[in-house]
């Protein structure tokens, strides 16, 4: 049984290690505080990295209000490569040729995504169809068809174009595919492309700035964990609690 020294209650911002899951956090962090109450706002991807907000305790009771709010990431993208799974921990399915692109026509083709927008969630993601999720069904070669999503694409930055990968930056909507964004990309320039690298920046007014790495966390005595919280009237000063 769980039993922690103190009931602790805040949001903890871990940057996430590639390769876990969000899951994988949450029980490592669950053991750590010796607490059964923890949970997360947002899943991030195995392969991605960055901003994963943990809640703790009575925190959990915002979890949807820092789900809602709008992200911020920062990636590469590859192009000329199609995968199933749409980013690099899929099997490639197509490969093409990659045009000569300027940066301007780069740009502009990201310009194309800002806006409101419906959006096809991909086969490979944790949507549940008759109680199923959609990533079952794919990996026994199932197509199934999906209800395209409401999103809106703030903004869509292009730091860095070294044919044939991009860097870009993109502030979104929650429930935003990040990797259909580069897959559809791929398609819109005709060569096809996947998400090479994923990292979150920020949640709402959450920033990577006070995060902590999970063996940093790990590492820590309780109390000194404690100290990290955020209070959750900081974390979530918009709603009434």
């Amino acid at each position: 049984m769980l039993v922690p020294a103190k009931e602790l209650e805040g949001v903890l911002l871990v940057d996430k290690p590639t390769d876990h899951t969000s899951h994988d956090v949450v029980a490592r962090l669950r053991g750590k505080l010796r607490m059964r109450r923890i949970g997360h706002a947002g899943t991030l991807d195995p392969m991605a990295t960055g901003l994963l907000v943990i809640l703790v305790g009575k925190a959990t009771r915002i979890s949807q209000y820092l789900m809602s709010v709008d992200k911020v990431y920062a990636g590469t993208i590859k192009l000329g490569e199609v995968t199933n799974t749409q980013d690099a921990e899929g099997e490639v399915l197509e490969t093409r040729p990659v045009p000569s692109l300027t940066e301007a026509e780069i740009r502009q083709a990201l310009q194309g995504f800002i806006g409101d927008q419906y959006q096809l969630p991909p086969m490979f993601s944790a949507i549940k169809i008759d109680g199923v999720p959609l990533y079952k069904r794919a990996r026994e070669g199932e197509e199934v068809e999906r209800e395209p999503r409401f999103i809106r694409v703030v903004s869509y930055e292009l730091p860095r174009w070294a044919s044939p990968e991009l860097d870009f930056r993109v502030h979104c909507t929650k429930g935003t595919y990040v990797r259909t964004l580069a897959h559809d990309l791929g398609q819109r320039l005709g060569c096809g492309a996947h998400l090479k690298a994923l990292r979150r920046l920020s949640s709402g007014d959450l920033t990577m700035e006070k995060a902590l790495t999970l063996d940093q966390i790990m590492a820590m005595p309780i109390p000194e964990i404690e100290r990290h919280l955020v209070p959750t009237l900081q974390a979530a000063p918009r709603i009434a609690l």
